[in-house]
């Protein structure tokens, strides 16, 4: 059987030894936090600003937008992650319905997308936590506080952060999905809080005009790319995050509840937090004011005379960010398990440790993180993970229609309501955002997967348990 054309049986998803599975460790509550771990992150803290800056009042139709995209996805990811609840998420739905080759491509892009996440998350984590310790008399030496590009010699902070997290995963599946929960917690009291103390502020005179640079996106005289889809396109960021629930699905209890409610569950709470959000900040400062914060919501506060509330919510962001590496440096250490587990890559990193956690992987993906994060300028790839989101995304859409019409009467726990309107919409929806990321993103994109492509070639066509068989 050609390599292009070779799939996995759905049947045989979860014929693995004992020492290559995971174990079900995860309720619906501790998925739903896993999503709304991801998700409710930098995005929310920072994002709502430089949204507003591109796009205005219009900002809030942007995360609708987003948000609306991303739903359809969620929906397809529903079906196919409790079709099959093995690790893996995008990754193997692509190998058991569009064959080994596509999966490779999906599954290195996701490699990409989980690990540029970790590591700008921890960069992003490490000037909160240096800026606090200043703060409180606490002066870390200029050499330790930035990489080599940014005139240091290390981010000891970024890297300190990565090993954290790894070491947190290392502990147990359900004890790091508790930890997450407990965050979790405190993130949604905090923006809660925004709310409460913006609300008798409010002017609807801010939301006029609502779109001042109108819906499609376009390159203004100064060359920023503006209007209510280069901000949806960017917030989209901001979104993603409930694909890692379906990394989780061979460690979920009840695959067929547990699954549906944290994936369809994690994107409803997140769309309605965000919309909240950035209405209450809208009709509490003139878009223009707080677009140019880096830290918007505690700025506003601060202009409110809310000295106090606004340190807690910059607070809450450093709590906020440890999470978001985890819930991806979990999903990684799954994407990785799956393609080793697969033998597309060296089959030595998918060991499980006592405690049920993939050990080897694990560790892999924390050093590569840590490495990143401490050492390389992240800017230039950091719009990649979008680019390589997008692409997980549509395969998934894609899988859940092929899979409709090639295995009909297959058993499913969830089914897409109107699949044949969500899926389209999903594929068109990202198709649409992807053209709508800067051309040099894309042009990377590009390279990176042809980088992929030829390692595939070079190792995993020859050793993979298909090729093998």
């Amino acid at each position: 059987m050609s390599f292009v054309t070779r799939r996995k049986s759905i049947d045989g998803l979860a014929d693995h030894a004992p020492h290559h599975r995971l174990k079900p460790t995860l309720s619906w509550p501790h998925l739903t936090a896993l999503g709304v771990g991801a998700i409710i992150g930098t995005g929310i803290y920072t994002l709502t600003g430089v949204g507003a800056g591109l796009a205005g009042p219009a900002v809030i139709l942007s995360f609708a937008i987003a948000g609306a995209v991303c739903a359809c996805a969620a929906l397809a990811y529903a079906e196919m992650a409790t079709l099959m609840p093995v690790a893996g998420s995008a990754y193997t739905y692509s190998y058991a319905a569009l064959g080994e080759l596509v999966a490779w491509i999906v599954g290195w892009s996701l490699i990409l997308e989980y690990t540029v996440v970790c590591s700008v998350v921890s960069v992003g984590w490490a000037a909160y936590a240096v800026g606090v310790l200043e703060q409180a008399g606490v002066h870390l030496p200029a050499a330790l506080a930035a990489g080599p590009h940014a005139g240091g010699i290390v981010n000891l902070p970024a890297v300190l952060v990565a090993l954290a997290v790894t070491g947190l995963l290392l502990a147990g599946t359900r004890e790091s999905a508790t930890v997450n929960f407990v965050l979790v917690i405190v993130k949604i009291a905090a923006l809660a809080a925004f709310v409460v103390l913006t609300l008798p502020a409010f002017e609807a005179g801010n939301f006029q005009p609502f779109a001042p640079f109108g819906f499609a996106g376009h390159e203004d005289a100064d060359g920023v790319k503006r209007g209510v889809m280069a901000a949806a396109a960017l917030i989209f960021f901001a979104f993603y995050g409930f694909d890692a629930i379906s990394t989780a699905a061979e460690e979920a209890r009840n695959p067929a509840r547990d699954l549906t409610i944290g994936i369809i569950g994690s994107m409803v709470v997140c769309t309605t937090i965000y919309m909240v959000v950035a209405a209450a900040a809208l009709g509490a400062s003139p878009f223009q004011v707080f677009s140019q914060s880096a830290e918007p919501l505690a700025f506003i506060l601060r202009d409110l005379n809310h000295p106090l509330a606004a340190a807690l919510v910059a607070g809450a962001a450093i709590v906020a960010l440890p999470t978001v590496i985890m819930v991806f440096m979990f999903g990684q250490s799954r994407i990785f398990f799956a393609m080793a587990r697969d033998g597309v890559l060296p089959a030595g990193l998918a060991k499980v440790g006592a405690r049920g956690v993939p050990v080897p992987v694990t560790l892999l993906t924390g050093a590569i993180a840590a490495v990143i994060a401490g050492l390389l300028p992240l800017k230039e790839i950091a719009e990649l993970a979008n680019a390589g989101t997008l692409l997980a995304f549509v395969a998934t859409a894609v899988c859940m229609m092929v899979l409709r019409r090639t295995d009909p009467d297959r058993p499913r726990a969830f089914r897409c309501p109107q699949p044949w309107i969500v899926g389209p919409l999903a594929v068109a929806g990202c198709i649409y955002l992807f053209v709508s990321l800067p051309q040099a993103t894309m042009v990377r994109f590009f390279i990176w997967n042809l980088i992929g492509v030829a390692v595939y070639m070079a190792y995993g066509r020859r050793t993979s348990r298909l090729a093998r068989a």
